[in-house]
C-alpha cells in the first residue's frame, strides 16, 4: 500500500512553527505552545491551522488560513472561524489569511469583513499575506522552512538559481524530502519543464495528496460543471486533471496542437495520472505523440 504523505498546511507550518508565527505576526517575542483543534462541530477544513502561542503579555491564538487562490467568500469565512475559535477557547485571536497564487478578478484583496443591516454593523480585521508579494530571499534569511515549497512563486523566486537553492535546502533535511514534489508543482508555473526535470524529482503520487493539487482539480471540476458536463462531478475532476497535464506539457513543448489536447482530454483518470508521471521521460514531442498513439488506440 502506498503511504499517504502529508504536505498540507499543518505539516508545512509545523516544520518551523516558532519562525512561522513570528513571521506572520512580525513579532520576535512570540513562541508556540501547541497546535490545537480547528474543528468546530460541522466545520473542518484542511487549510485551517489554529496555534496557541504566548508572549510576555500572555496566551493567544493564531488562526492561519492558507488558500491556493483568494475566494470572494473569504471575509465572511474568516469572521465565522474567528468567532467560533473565540467562543470555544476564550482567548484572543490573531487571524491571518495567506494567499498562494494571485486572483485575476480580485487583485486588491480586502483585509477585513464589514456589513451593515438595519443599523447593525459587523466588522472584523485580519491580516492578509500574499505570497507573490513576499521576497524569496526572506525564506532563506529567516529559515522559513514552511515556505520552501512556495519559493518559485514568491517575488524573485522564479529564477532557476533560486529554485535550485530551495531544492538544496529541502534535500539537506530528511524531514523535508517529501516536499520536493510540491516545490516541483509550483516551479512548473514559472520554469520550463526541462529545467524542472533537471533540478528536482517529480512524484505524481505524492503530489496528488497535496491540498493545493486538489484545489487545482476543483477549479477544473467547477468549470466542467458550469459548462454543463453531463457526467457531473467525476467528469469535472477528470477535466481538471487533463487541464493540469496539458499545462505541464505546454510548459515543456510549447503550445500543443488542438488534436493532441483533444486526445489528452479523452483520457481516463488513470491514464492521465500515468501521463503525468511520464512527462519527464519525454525528450521530444514525438515521444508524447507515440505515448498517445499507444494509449488511445
Amino acid at each position: 500500500m502506498i503511504k499517504k504523505v502529508d504536505i498540507g498546511s499543518k505539516r508545512l507550518i509545523s516544520l518551523a512553527p516558532d519562525n512561522w508565527v513570528q513571521w506572520v505576526t512580525q513579532r520576535k517575542d512570540i513562541w508556540v505552545k501547541e497546535f490545537i483543534s480547528s474543528e468546530f462541530q460541522w466545520i473542518s477544513r484542511d487549510n485551517d491551522v489554529l496555534i496557541k502561542v504566548e508572549n510576555p503579555e500572555g496566551e493567544f491564538l493564531i488562526l492561519n488560513e492558507l488558500q491556493l487562490r483568494y475566494k470572494e467568500t473569504m471575509p465572511l469565512r474568516m469572521r465565522a472561524y474567528i468567532a467560533l475559535a473565540e467562543e470555544r477557547y476564550n482567548l484572543p485571536i490573531y487571524p491571518v489569511l495567506i494567499n498562494i497564487l494571485p486572483h485575476v478578478k480580485t487583485p486588491n484583496i480586502p483585509n477585513f469583513y464589514q456589513q451593515e443591516f438595519m443599523g447593525m454593523k459587523s466588522y472584523q480585521d485580519y491580516r492578509v499575506i500574499n505570497l507573490w508579494e513576499i521576497e524569496a530571499d526572506l525564506v532563506f534569511a529567516e529559515n522559513l522552512s514552511s515556505l520552501l515549497p512556495f519559493v518559485p512563486i514568491l517575488k524573485g523566486g522564479g529564477e532557476e538559481a533560486v529554485v535550485r537553492k530551495a531544492v538544496i535546502k529541502l534535500r539537506e533535511n530528511e524531514q523535508l524530502s517529501d516536499l520536493e514534489p510540491l516545490l516541483s508543482f509550483f516551479a512548473a508555473f514559472v520554469l520550463e519543464m526541462p529545467i524542472v526535470q533537471q533540478i528536482m524529482r517529480w512524484d505524481m503520487i505524492v503530489l496528488r495528496e497535496s491540498p493545493w493539487y486538489q484545489e487545482i482539480l476543483k477549479e477544473g471540476e467547477k468549470r466542467g460543471l458550469q459548462q454543463g458536463e453531463l457526467r457531473g462531478e467525476q467528469r469535472g475532476k477528470q477535466e481538471g486533471e487533463a487541464n493540469l497535464v496539458i499545462r505541464l506539457l505546454s510548459k515543456r513543448f510549447g503550445n500543443l496542437d488542438q488534436e493532441i489536447t483533444s486526445q489528452i482530454r479523452q483520457l481516463s483518470s488513470p491514464q492521465l495520472e500515468t501521463l503525468g508521471e511520464s512527462i519527464f521521460d519525454f525528450s521530444a514531442m514525438a515521444d508524447l505523440e507515440n505515448w498517445l498513439q499507444q494509449n488511445t488506440d
